[in-house]
């Protein structure tokens, strides 16, 4: 499958100490959860206040659909969830709501007024394709723009060495188009890679000249 999309506008966040540069251009402010109510701030990690951010620097007006994916979700608060069952422990209401794979799109859903499709995705590893692929979906039934973003938040440690992971807590978002922006075209890759929000960033900022996933994707000029 081949087809071309737009990218019109993206942010990122990572978190302070893992940031190189002072301050780049793409990157969201540090005091994240600003624009949330105090009482679904508290409910969101550091992940889920910067994808919220994102979505509302990119979505400001609350009427794009929005897809969100994440290879891993919340591993941390399924990991104590489950270790707690182990023990015979009773598990949170609260927390297992914030544990499935929208719950951050429902919080920003309420926060926001939001009533346009939402998407929340896993996909293997292989994310960042299907992040574009719903997009397209969306923007060929006729929505002028798709908001979409690309989180993982910490793994455990229980984890490491077992899962891919970039290593840091990361979030990447990309307002799409069919004909405004930088083209972002797909051709068959070189190689299968499973692209990271880390990677995203890294491409998108002008790191390195394509993207590999399930297509070789290539940012043009505007």
């Amino acid at each position: 499958m081949s087809f071309s999309l737009y990218l019109e506008d993206w942010r990122g966040w990572l978190p302070e100490e893992t940031v190189a540069t002072s301050k780049p251009s793409w990157r969201i402010p540090a005091q994240l959860g600003k624009g949330l109510p105090a009482m679904l701030r508290r409910r969101l990690d550091d992940t889920g206040r910067a994808t919220c951010d994102i979505l509302r620097e990119l979505d400001p007006e609350a009427n794009s659909p929005l897809v969100h994916a994440s290879r891993h979700g919340d591993a941390a608060d399924t990991l104590t969830m489950l270790e707690n069952l182990q023990r015979g422990d009773p598990i949170s209401p609260a927390r297992f709501s914030m544990s499935v794979h929208n719950a951050i799109l429902g919080v920003h859903s309420i926060s926001r007024s939001h009533h346009r499709p939402l998407q929340a995705l896993g996909a293997c590893g292989d994310e960042f394709d299907a992040i574009l692929y719903e997009a397209y979906g969306y923007l060929i039934e006729g929505h002028p723009a798709v908001v979409g973003v690309f989180s993982e938040g910490p793994l455990p440690p229980t984890y490491e060495g077992y899962t891919e992971h970039p290593g840091t807590a990361c979030v990447v978002g990309m307002r799409l188009t069919l004909h405004q922006g930088r083209p972002l075209t797909a051709t068959k890759p070189a190689h299968r890679a499973r692209p990271t929000p880390v990677t995203v960033m890294n491409w998108l900022d002008g790191d390195t000249a394509y993207l590999d996933g399930r297509h070789r994707w290539q940012l043009g000029q505007e």
